[in-house]
């Protein structure tokens, strides 16, 4: 899977409740969320509900994301993104070592952050 992101417009207001659907065309979710690099200042990840009644919030890498009038195309599969790593939907935040695991569960390479907030949510 690519780590870097090309030919993609960061306009991350728009991307706001779009489905994001994956290579074969399953729809995975809305997006809810997305998280900035601090050292890039590039999207790297975005979460989607998942979990019963939506309490968890699931991440999803945005390298290789294609941008489409309706949806935005990830490069990851539905069945990567069910076991990937969540958190609550209730304003919890990752720490460094569950920023490890999520970066490690998708195969990209993590390199911690110099600061104390790691990567930022992307406000609205």
């Amino acid at each position: 899977m690519p780590e870097e992101q090309q030919d993609v417009t960061w306009d991350i207001d728009e991307w706001h409740g779009r489905m994001l659907i994956d290579g074969s065309g399953a729809r995975l979710g809305k997006l809810q969320d997305v998280y900035i690099d601090i050292e890039s200042d590039k999207p790297q990840f975005a979460t989607i509900n998942a979990g019963t009644f939506h309490r968890r919030l699931t991440f999803v890498p945005l390298g290789g994301l294609k941008v489409e009038p309706d949806h935005l195309h990830v490069s990851v599969s539905k069945a990567e993104i069910k076991s990937a790593p969540s958190i609550s939907a209730r304003g919890q935040e990752l720490s460094k070592d569950q920023e490890s695991v999520l970066y490690h569960h998708y195969g990209l390479n993590y390199v911690a952050p110099d600061t104390v907030r790691g990567r930022r949510l992307a406000r609205r």
